[in-house]
């Protein structure tokens, strides 16, 4: 496997992450009662499409076919389906504590990349700027968790 392809198969992953990411933010919007709760899954999912449009133009950079929707793997496929049956008790602990864990998860995939020392100088500052947001994201979570709680 060539490095662009290796490079882009991984990016790929990440925008796949991104996309369902997006979906979840959209769905915890309906799932949640309190206002600013609401305003910060949708600046997430925001966030998130924006991730998405930036991987596709790398991955593009690298002529190879970005993902077009958030076709999940089996495990993101289970998690999802834990993640309605949370959402639909309508406890916003519950709603924060998964988008918590799952934000983790996707920091680990986006941490484990940027160890790739011979990454382009545009993707790692790209992928930078999300984890960085990703952290800023959990943190956040985790000061509306204790209030709610």
């Amino acid at each position: 496997m060539k490095y662009t392809e290796k490079i882009s198969n991984k990016l790929n992953e990440l925008l796949i992450k991104n996309f369902d990411a997006e979906k979840r933010y959209l769905s915890a919007i309906d799932n949640v009662n309190d206002d600013r709760l609401k305003m910060f899954f949708k600046r997430r999912a925001t966030d998130r499409s924006k991730f998405a449009k930036e991987l596709r133009i790398e991955i593009l950079r690298y002529g190879q076919i970005p993902e077009d929707s958030g076709s999940l793997i089996e495990t993101l496929n289970r998690n999802w389906l834990n993640l309605k049956s949370i959402l639909n008790s309508n406890d916003e602990e519950l709603v924060l504590e998964a988008a918590i864990k799952f934000e983790e998860s996707i920091l680990e995939d986006y941490n484990e990349l940027l160890k790739d020392k011979t990454l382009p100088p545009s993707i790692d500052s790209l992928l930078l700027k999300h984890k960085n947001a990703i952290q800023g994201a959990i943190n956040t979570e985790k000061s509306y968790k204790k209030m709610v709680s």
